[in-house]
C-alpha cells in the first residue's frame, strides 16, 4: 500500500472518480469525446494530484498539488451540474455524487490547509 492510500481524502476522491466513471457509462455516445471525457479526466485528476503531491518530499510541492486537486474538484462540480441540466444524470444520482463531492472537498480543503 502506498502512503497516499491511507489518506481519507484520497480514498474519498478515488471513490468520487469511480462513481463518475460509473455514471458516465450511460452518457450518450456522441458525448464520448466531449462531456464524458472531460468529466472523467477532471474526476481522475483529484486523486491523481493528491497521490502525486503526497509522493513529493517537500510540503510546498504537496500543497501545490493539493491546490491543483481543488481546482479539478471545482471543474467536476460544474461538469456534473451541466450533465444534470442536460438530463444525463438523474436527480438521485446527482445528489449522491454531489454529497460525495462535498465530503471530498471538505477533506481536501483541510488537507490543503495543513501544509
Amino acid at each position: 500500500m502506498y502512503g497516499y492510500e491511507r489518506l481519507l481524502v484520497w480514498q474519498k476522491a478515488d471513490e468520487l472518480a469511480y462513481q463518475v466513471y460509473c455514471v458516465t457509462r450511460d452518457f450518450p455516445r456522441e458525448e464520448i469525446y466531449g462531456l464524458t471525457s472531460q468529466l472523467r479526466r477532471a474526476a481522475l485528476s483529484v486523486p491523481s494530484n493528491i497521490a502525486e503531491g503526497s509522493g513529493r518530499q517537500n510540503k510546498n510541492e504537496t500543497r501545490k498539488f493539493a491546490n491543483i486537486a481543488l481546482g479539478s474538484l471545482a471543474e467536476v462540480t460544474y461538469l456534473l451540474r451541466f450533465a444534470r441540466r442536460q438530463l444525463f444524470v438523474d436527480g438521485t444520482e446527482y445528489e449522491k455524487l454531489l454529497a460525495l463531492k462535498e465530503e471530498t472537498g471538505s477533506l481536501l480543503w483541510r488537507f490543503y490547509k495543513s501544509f
